[in-house]
């Protein structure tokens, strides 16, 4: 069982590169949001949307951890600045790797200029409906990066199976070759 993690900032293309990652591999994608839009639905983004897609995403690990599946891919904001993420981020890899799976991590970082546009684009609103108030999520955006650290400081993450990559200049489907290689997945 492989567990791949993509994380960093919002908008830096997590879940593309997760999409063309799912194409080359066997790996499924399981994005941050598929939980996420559900609940918004229901909740918006308030406690109970939190709460309720923390059990989904749980009982979703443990099943797959369990299963005969190839791997999973999962997507992730990861702020540095907060414990609580790394507590997640240590309880999450936990799970697969208490039966024997392996971890990738990915970084991607990308300009900030290169999210914003990113933000607006229309495969990012198809898939991610809570996001299409343009002036809201631009607000979020940049709300969340003078308030976290979205990235990693330069040997924070000390994992054996880590690469970090800059992404404002390529494309989805470079990046997924780049992790593909590097993993050998």
């Amino acid at each position: 069982m492989k567990f791949v993690l993509i994380f960093g900032p919002q908008a830096v293309g997590k879940m593309t590169v997760g999409q063309e990652l799912e194409k080359i591999t066997e790996l499924k994608l399981f994005h941050n949001h598929m939980t996420l839009e559900l609940l918004y639905l229901f909740f918006g983004f308030g406690p109970e949307t939190w709460r309720l897609s923390n059990l989904f995403r749980q009982e979703i690990f443990e099943a797959v951890s369990k299963s005969d599946l190839y791997g999973m891919i999962f997507t992730y904001v990861w702020a540095f600045d907060q414990q609580r993420d790394w507590d997640y981020v240590d309880h999450i890899c936990s799970i697969f790797e208490s039966k024997g799976g392996a971890v990738y991590f990915v970084e991607l970082e990308a300009d900030f200029e290169a999210r914003l546009d990113r933000n607006k684009s229309p495969h990012r609103l198809e898939h991610k409906p809570s996001k299409r108030n343009i002036e809201q999520s631009e607000q979020n955006l940049k709300h969340t990066v003078e308030k976290h650290r979205l990235n990693s400081l330069e040997g924070e993450i000390r994992k054996e199976n880590y690469i970090r990559i800059n992404n404002t200049n390529l494309a989805a489907g470079e990046v997924a070759k780049i992790i593909k290689d590097k993993f050998r997945l």
